[in-house]
């Protein structure tokens, strides 16, 4: 025996034992799975988002939700995609619908249309203003996504979502001002609330306790983000108030020009956090898609989704 393995083995015993993260049961139930797409600009985008939608269909998703640009810019966009998803497929599409740049009457007749086209789930969102703009209500608009909410409730009766940010929205005075707009939000008539993607799971479960102590019930479904790029998300984040943890800038160090295993590395880490949080008893997922299927569809795989048969 080689005189450096004693050592060697007496430091690897040294430390404390840890078991793996427990192994679903084969008649446990999969998790409940959401996705979002968003509307394409061209006629290539088309086909990736159809694509997407193809691969990821057969996992029988709750919904899938299809987003709303900056100012309201992919209104139509988004209406022809959700429409084409009623007409086409056999999903559940979730409309995103804001209150930016419109009255309250030009929203409801947005919601109206939807509905008549078939569309009985909407995520009610404030929404973002134009680049370079600060949010300010419409003159005769909804001001807030919990008025939103409120009205939307007097149009049909949606199935209504809305937004929670376990690291706080950017615009709010406070936490507790932003939890305090979350439960307004879910007062008014909503049914449950997507978070903002975060990559520190600890962050979220101390945001259930806050949640749950300031009386809220209604599902706090995590939003899971699969990086691919890991400068486009780190730049995307400061924008939008998501922290990316050292940890994971270290996974990603000089994968810059080596797509393969940046896409690997990017499986590693969300499927590690949706195993983590599945072990916390965490029984539904929502997949920010940014409609490339590969990634959500292996995570999936993990948790113990299967296509339908």
């Amino acid at each position: 025996m080689n005189d450096t393995s004693e050592p060697t083995l007496q430091r690897w015993l040294t430390g404390p034992r840890f078991t793996g993260l427990p192994m679903q049961a084969a008649d446990h139930k999969p998790p409940a799975l959401s996705f979002e797409f968003f509307p394409p600009r061209t006629e290539a985008l088309e086909q990736q988002l159809w694509t997407c939608i193809q691969r990821l269909a057969p996992l029988q998703p709750r919904f899938v939700s299809v987003t709303y640009g900056a100012g309201g810019s992919t209104q139509a966009r988004t209406h022809a995609t959700v429409a084409r998803i009623v007409q086409e497929t056999s999903l559940v599409p979730a409309a995103h619908l804001t209150c930016v740049g419109a009255t309250c009457g030009e929203v409801d007749d947005v919601a109206r249309r939807y509905w008549d086209a078939g569309v009985r789930h909407i995520v009610a969102l404030r929404g973002d203003p134009p680049p370079g703009q600060s949010y300010s209500p419409h003159p005769g608009g909804y001001a807030y996504a919990a008025d939103l909410v409120a009205g939307l409730a007097k149009v049909a009766p949606f199935e209504i979502s809305v937004a929670a940010y376990p690291e706080v929205h950017p615009g709010a005075s406070n936490p507790m001002a932003d939890l305090e707009n979350l439960k307004r939000k879910l007062d008014a008539g909503a049914t449950r609330a997507i978070t903002q993607y975060f990559f520190e799971t600890s962050t979220y479960l101390r945001f259930l306790d806050l949640c749950l102590a300031a009386g809220i019930t209604a599902p706090i479904v995590p939003g899971i983000m699969p990086v691919s790029n890991f400068a486009s998300i780190v730049k995307f984040s400061a924008a939008c108030g998501a922290s990316v943890p050292a940890w994971m800038a270290r996974l990603f160090e000089g994968t810059e020009d080596d797509a393969e295993t940046r896409r690997m590395v990017g499986m590693v880490v969300a499927a590690e956090q949706v195993r983590l949080l599945q072990a916390n008893g965490v029984d539904e997922f929502h997949f920010y898609t940014l409609n490339r299927p590969d990634l959500t569809y292996a995570i999936a795989h993990i948790l113990g989704v299967r296509t339908a048969v």
